[in-house]
């Protein structure tokens, strides 16, 4: 809708083709219903891409965050709000029905025409232009056509991959999809026990391509791991199941102490090591921390052996989590891979291959973190194809 609403406003004749009765529903159920707009700070660094770095950048840059605020609190009228404790920008309603409206009234009130409920079943270029086919038989004729079909993740909200698809069809390299920011499983589901327990942690992903580190809220499920810091880091796990080697390894560290300050709290003395490590930690996680390092209920600190304390300290600081699997696209946060950022224009996000074919958001091969940023993403990307498609 950014992309339609842009263009139309550069003067253009634009029609809006979208699947869903309503559209935007991936803004509906984004950040619980209340829609994380865009993140206080810019991350391009944090982006994930195999495609040149710096494109992911430039693309970035050419909507400031600054601007992007602007245009949603002067353009769409929504009062932004700052969390601060998570560094996110949410409506003021906290609603995000009200982010999606505002896009839609906007479009409306420039002109754009939309047909939601409308899926678009194939893209081809005809004669100077472009035919595009929609799921009733009927077509559209077109001069220029910008893909806006997002990825594969969260299928219920309508992204089925059909922009890959297209791309694809029309020579464009498209590298290997996969869920990204998706809860890792582990199989037997050996943790369970501890499902609803949440607590701020730092994870470390490493496979043989790759590593990263990411640290915020970790949330233990019926079936595995969830939470930001997770999220963040899931990539790394589900990527090395990609390539069939060794599956990555996930290291937790569950407080702000590290290996020297646990060894110093584990000390020779009276106290027992259970509640030694239940001071920083959740109740029953310490307790199963304590019982996984062999370490008896009713041991002191003081009888506590050289060996229990090393196994106990490693399982604190550098906890392996023992993951097996992802929750995949069902509930993964966006899609990893895409449309390769170098067969595009860096400042149209026209094809270098198909002459007036754009594409925007999800469906190019760029992520970041959560908080806003992926948002972030799409609004820029959006208004480049938009401006371009839409330019004389």
């Amino acid at each position: 809708m950014t992309a339609a609403a842009v263009a139309r406003g550069a003067g253009a004749a634009v029609t809006l083709l979208e699947r869903t009765p309503d559209g935007g529903r991936k803004i509906l159920v984004s950040g619980g219903g209340r829609c994380n707009v865009l993140p206080a700070e810019p991350a391009p660094d944090r982006f994930v891409s195999d495609s040149p770095r710096g494109l992911v950048r430039s693309m970035l840059a050419a909507w400031p965050l600054r601007d992007q605020r602007r245009f949603f609190e002067e353009d769409l009228g929504l009062r932004l709000i700052l969390e601060p404790d998570t560094g996110k920008l949410f409506p003021a309603s906290g609603r995000a029905r009200d982010v999606r409206d505002g896009l839609v009234a906007l479009a409306d009130a420039r002109g754009v025409a939309r047909r939601f409920g409308t899926p678009v079943v194939d893209v081809r270029p005809d004669a100077g232009g472009f035919v595009v086919q929609v799921g009733s038989g009927d077509h559209v004729r077109a001069d220029r056509v910008v893909i806006a079909t997002g990825g594969l993740s969260v299928p219920k909200t309508g992204s089925d991959g059909f922009g890959f698809d297209v791309a694809r069809r029309l020579g464009h390299v498209v590298h290997p999809t996969y869920a990204a920011l998706t809860p890792l499983i582990a199989s037997p589901a050996i943790h369970a026990s501890l499902s609803g327990i949440s607590l701020d942690v730092t994870v470390e992903a490493r496979s043989a391509r790759e590593r990263t580190r990411s640290a915020g809220g970790f949330l233990f499920t019926h079936r595995g791991y969830s939470g930001p810091a997770i999220l963040d880091v899931s990539h790394v796990a589900v990527r090395s199941r990609m390539t069939g080697g060794d599956p990555a390894t996930v290291r937790v560290r569950w407080s702000p102490l590290a290996e020297p300050e646990w060894t110093a709290a584990l000390a020779p003395g009276p106290a027992l090591v259970s509640t030694v490590v239940a001071r920083h930690l959740p109740k029953r996680l310490a307790q199963v921390l304590v019982d996984e390092a062999g370490i008896a209920a009713d041991l002191t600190c003081a009888r506590l052996p050289r060996e229990g304390r090393l196994r106990l300290v490693e399982r604190l600081a550098g906890y392996a989590l023992p993951w097996t699997g992802d929750e995949g696209f069902r509930t993964a946060e966006v899609t990893g891979g895409g449309v390769a950022l170098d067969e595009v224009h860096r400042a149209t996000l026209e094809s270098r291959r198909v002459p007036g074919l754009y594409f925007c958001g999800e469906v190019l091969d760029a992520f970041g973190p959560i908080g806003g940023h992926n948002f972030q993403w799409a609004w820029s990307t959006g208004r480049s194809a938009g401006l371009a498609a839409g330019a004389p």
